[in-house]
C-alpha cells in the first residue's frame, strides 16, 4: 500500500470532491453562492443601465461609434458590413433568426450552466472561475459607463435609439442591417419591456465575446484532460461570429471583451494570493496546542 506524506499532500494544491469541500480547506454552500450572484447581477444591471442607456446619449453614443469605425479603417480591418452582407445573401438569410436567438439567450444559459458545472465537478477550481468572471464583468461596466457606443446595427437604424433617429431608415448608408428587428428573436431589445432593461449602447467591451470565453476556459480545466475538451473554444468563436453577422458588436469590441478577461484572471489572482497570504499568517490549531509548555 502506497502512503503519501503531508507534505507531498500539501504539494498538490486543494483536491476537490462532489460535496462541495475540497481538502485546502474551501468550503461552498450552493445557496451562499446563488445569493452572492444575485446580488451582483442586480448590482450589475443597475449600474449598467444608469450610464448611457437613454435616447439622449444618441450622439455620444454614435460619435463613439464613428471612432471606433476609423480605427479599424486605419487598421484596414473594417469588414462588418461586407460580413453581414455576404452572409444575408445566403439562402433563407442564413438562418440569421437562429442567430438571433443564439445571441440573446445562450450568453445566460450557457454561462450559468458553466458555473453550475463548476460547483460541481471541480469546487477547488469554481471559486477563482467565480471571481473571474465577476472580475471581467465588473470591468467591462467601467467600459460601459466610459464609453457609450452605438452598436453597429443602429448606425443605419431610425428607432428612436438609432443614428438616423427622425430620417429614413439607412440615411448613413453604413449598409449595415439590424437583423433582430427585422427578422425577429424571442425578444427585441429596443422595444417592450427589455428596452426598459437593457443598455442599447452597452457595446464597449463585448461581455458575450469575454463570457463565452471564459466559459470555453473553465469547461477546458475543470474537464482537465482529453482532446474532446478543446471543443469548448468553438463556444466563443460561435459567439465572435454571431455578434458580428448579427451586426451587434464591432470586432473591436469582442478584442476589449478578451481585455477584461484578462483583467478578471488578474484580479481573481490577486483575491487567491490574498487569501492564501491571510490563511498562512494564521496558526495551525493543531501546532499552536504544540507550542503550549
Amino acid at each position: 500500500m502506497t502512503t503519501v506524506s503531508a507534505d507531498e499532500e500539501s504539494s498538490r494544491g486543494p483536491v476537490a470532491n462532489r460535496s462541495g469541500r475540497a481538502s485546502g480547506g474551501i468550503q461552498l454552500r450552493w445557496w451562499r453562492e446563488l445569493l452572492i450572484a444575485l446580488v451582483f447581477y442586480l448590482v450589475y444591471s443597475m449600474v449598467r443601465n444608469r450610464f448611457g442607456a437613454g435616447p439622449e446619449s444618441r450622439s455620444i453614443a454614435f460619435r463613439h461609434a464613428r471612432g471606433v469605425i476609423k480605427v479599424e479603417e486605419w487598421l484596414g480591418l473594417w469588414f462588418e458590413p461586407r460580413l453581414q452582407s455576404w452572409y444575408l445573401a445566403l439562402p433563407a438569410n442564413g438562418l440569421i433568426r437562429g442567430w438571433n436567438i443564439f445571441y440573446g439567450t445562450a450568453h445566460f444559459v450557457v454561462t450559468i450552466a458553466v458555473l453550475v458545472i463548476a460547483f460541481r465537478l471541480a469546487p477547488a477550481r469554481y471559486r477563482f472561475a467565480r471571481t473571474m468572471l465577476a472580475g471581467t464583468t465588473a470591468l467591462a461596466l467601467i467600459g460601459f459607463a466610459a464609453y457609450t457606443l452605438m452598436p453597429p446595427r443602429l448606425l443605419d437604424s431610425n428607432s428612436i435609439y438609432g443614428a438616423c433617429a427622425g430620417q429614413e431608415a439607412g440615411c448613413h448608408g453604413y449598409g449595415l442591417v439590424d437583423t433582430i428587428e427585422q427578422w425577429g428573436g424571442l425578444w427585441k431589445f429596443g422595444s417592450g419591456g427589455m428596452a426598459s432593461v437593457s443598455n442599447q449602447y452597452a457595446a464597449m467591451p463585448s461581455l458575450h465575446f469575454g463570457w463565452s470565453t471564459w466559459c470555453a476556459i473553465t469547461i477546458f480545466v475543470v474537464i482537465g484532460r482529453g482532446r474532446l475538451r478543446w471543443l469548448a473554444f468553438a463556444y466563443p468563436a460561435a459567439t465572435l461570429f454571431c455578434i458580428l453577422v448579427t451586426a451587434n458588436h464591432f470586432w473591436l469590441d469582442a478584442f476589449f471583451g478578451g481585455v477584461a478577461l484578462c483583467g478578471g484572471w488578474l484580479i481573481a489572482t490577486g483575491f487567491e494570493m490574498t487569501r492564501t497570504r491571510l490563511q498562512n499568517r494564521q496558526p495551525r490549531a493543531g501546532s499552536a496546542g504544540l507550542l503550549r509548555p
